[in-house]
């Protein structure tokens, strides 16, 4: 089974880390998007354009057989402003942390309590991601970390919805109500 890290079809950007080569002193990797991965990006991400994606990792054991990436993912992108449909450029800055454990490890399993229900910290450490074979894609990693910071309604500076109005509950309605035929039904 292969999973969205190890393997499959290949993500638009991609850095394959062999895990057998991890030790457990973290080693730093910078990445960054050529401009045939940053286009790909942009047709996958919906946006207009993709100028920059890169990151700063370490990379290292993290206990027995899991791995641990940790670092910052930037990002300049072009979208289209929700109101004006004008170019808006925007960055993402962004902690990236995930711990990938190899498919069946104990750790990767979800702490359940006394009652068997699942436990789950929303301000703690995501659980651990699971991953086949001998290789992590960290440019996948990063690529989906970048995605989920962007902005869905991106708006040019000072653009405001200022013909949107909503309706006067005092105003009578533009036509008849269909139940006001009904109202005196009940008096006869």
């Amino acid at each position: 089974m292969k999973n969205k890290y190890g393997g499959g079809d290949k993500p638009p950007f991609s850095y394959p880390v062999k895990v057998g080569h991890i030790s457990a002193n973290p080693v730093t990797v910078h990445i960054e998007a050529n401009a045939r991965e940053l286009g790909e990006l942009a047709s996958l991400w919906q946006v207009l354009a993709v100028n920059s994606l890169k990151a700063d990792l370490q990379v290292a054991r993290w206990k027995k057989d899991g791995v641990r990436l940790k670092g910052r993912v930037t990002a300049d992108i072009v979208q289209a402003c929700v109101v004006t449909l004008e170019p808006v450029s925007s960055k993402i800055d962004e902690d990236l942390e995930q711990i990938f454990v190899p498919e069946g490890s104990k750790l990767a399993r979800i702490v359940t309590s006394d009652a068997a229900e699942m436990v789950l910290d929303p301000e703690g450490p995501d659980l651990p991601e699971t991953f086949s074979g001998d290789t992590i894609d960290a440019g996948a990693v990063v690529a989906e970390f970048a995605a989920l910071a962007i902005d869905p309604y991106p708006r040019k500076p000072g653009i405001e919805f200022a013909d949107h109005l909503e309706d006067d509950a005092d105003e009578t309605p533009a036509r008849p109500n269909p139940f006001a035929v009904l109202k005196d039904w009940k008096k006869d």
